[in-house]
């Protein structure tokens, strides 16, 4: 009985204050959108990092003729020092896999990497590129290990990170992150005060409907009721907006235009992660509303 009642009231308040509901529902929407935005961008961060992360190597360059670097010396590796530099390469417990990489093997990968140049190929010769060895780590963070062991040997010209050279994205990807969750707050903010509007309006509306209710004893909590369910569902509606929208940047975005785009030299999130985001959109949504209501009805419904 009471829910009926409950559910009566709510669409008579929704028949009122039909503009602002909208309003609000838009205001909710657009604010979870960013919100999950910012979700599904960390979500894309973490995805690209374990996918490019698993890819990362070490290199150890090696001194060849004319190399500059002060371990060098102007003259090349000796057989003994690129042997020795292996054995203790591959007995550091942080290493998974050592790859020795010649001057004509990297000669190779780079004709292949630039194949579409071809004045840039035409103009480097195999003596340009260093040897090297390529050092799989079992975690890429532990890079400093390497550096610091490898880096004043003689024999060795540089040892690069190329986890260093993807910092910089990252890094820009949680500023994208921050930015869009900043935005967030600022808009469910306004949809909070948007909340407290409605519902006080909707109460002063139907000021005479619940002084009668008081009059015939009935309860805080039913005379509560209908304003608090406007407030949740304005709350609900937008979460489904905002989720439809994830969805809709999954479909058209990603998977339509990105990954066509990009292939396989980047990982996407997927599905999993966008139904992931989904329920803290409607839980937040619900809770924002629900609290935003219930405030404003203590404030402004006095029973």
């Amino acid at each position: 009985m009471r829910a009926c009642f409950g559910l009566s009231e709510l669409g008579i308040g929704l028949r009122r204050n039909l503009t602002m509901t909208t309003a609000v529902v838009v205001t909710v929407a657009n604010s979870l959108a960013l919100f999950g935005s910012g979700l599904l961008i960390r979500a894309q961060a973490e995805t690209m990092k374990s996918f490019w992360y698993d890819k990362v190597e070490v290199s150890v360059y090696l001194c060849g003729e004319g190399s500059t670097e002060p371990t060098c010396s102007g003259t090349p590796i000796s057989q003994q020092e690129r042997q020795q530099l292996n054995t203790d390469l591959v007995a550091l417990p942080q290493v998974q896999k050592v790859f020795y990489e010649s001057q004509a093997m990297a000669y190779k990968v780079f004709r292949e990497q630039f194949k579409d140049s071809p004045d840039l190929v035409d103009n480097v010769t195999v003596d340009a590129l260093p040897e090297s060895f390529r050092v799989k780590l079992k975690d890429p963070t532990q890079f400093g290990v390497v550096a610091s062991a490898f880096k004043d040997r003689p024999g060795v010209a540089e040892v690069q990170d190329q986890k260093a050279l993807l910092q910089p994205f990252f890094n820009g990807l949680a500023k994208v992150e921050r930015i869009t969750v900043t935005i967030a707050i600022v808009q469910l903010l306004a949809a909070l005060l948007l909340i407290s509007n409605t519902i006080r309006a909707a109460a002063f509306s139907r000021r005479r409907e619940t002084g009668i209710m008081r009059l015939v004893g009935a309860s805080s909590f039913s005379i509560q009721l209908p304003f608090l369910l406007e407030g949740v569902l304005a709350g609900v509606v937008g979460a489904a907006l905002a989720s439809g929208a994830l969805a809709a940047v999954k479909v058209f975005l990603v998977d339509g235009q990105l990954r066509p785009s990009l292939g396989d030299s980047i990982a996407f999130i997927g599905w999993g992660d966008v139904f992931a985001t989904m329920p803290w959109l409607f839980l937040t949504g619900t809770v924002l509303a629900a609290l935003a209501s219930f405030v404003t009805l203590r404030r402004h419904l006095r029973v």
